[in-house]
């Protein structure tokens, strides 16, 4: 469930940030766009022990004032959508976010974590491309599983992933 709380706190971070215009979108598993450009993603590395979390890192990059150059990927920055703000305010209301969905989390579980993630995302129905080591398939998003993998309908099956590459808009 990390991946998906710390992408909904980055994501309600940013939309706090904008004055107005775009709403930050999440793409699975790990990416904010705005205007379907990438201004943010998440990488999430943790252990687990006993059944516990041991140890859990959430790295956060967010384009503040620029915007890398990347070949085959758009990008943005907050302040290209008319966001004046510091990278320092950007990462305490990220901080200030997770807290606020951590609590819920431990409340509700993944109950409330899936569904608010849902409707920050790319809607139901959107044609996707998924590149992960298993294999490449491309059909329509379905949603998540209630431990957060990807549902992709693929011609009439529905096939789960745990990690992979999304690209969004695809012709299946």
């Amino acid at each position: 469930m990390f991946p998906l709380l710390a992408g909904i706190a980055v994501t309600d971070a940013i939309n706090a940030a904008l004055p107005s215009g775009p709403t930050p979108m999440l793409k699975w598993p790990n990416d904010v766009l705005l205007n379907s450009e990438k201004c943010a993603g998440l990488l999430i590395d943790a252990t687990l022990a006993h059944n516990l979390i041991e140890w859990l890192v959430i790295g956060i990059g967010i384009n503040v004032t620029y915007a890398p150059q990347l070949p085959g990927r758009a990008t943005t920055c907050l302040a290209a959508q008319g966001a004046e703000i510091t990278a320092i305010a950007v990462a305490e209301a990220i901080l200030d976010q997770l807290s606020t969905w951590l609590g819920i989390f431990n409340d509700f579980g993944p109950t409330r974590i899936i569904p608010a993630w849902l409707s920050r995302a790319h809607s139901l129905g959107t044609l996707l491309e998924v590149k992960s080591p298993e294999k490449n398939a491309a059909g329509t998003f379905a949603g998540l599983t209630p431990t957060g993998e990807l549902l992709l309908k693929v011609e009439n099956r529905i096939e789960t992933y745990r990690t992979g590459e999304i690209l969004i808009g695809v012709r299946t």
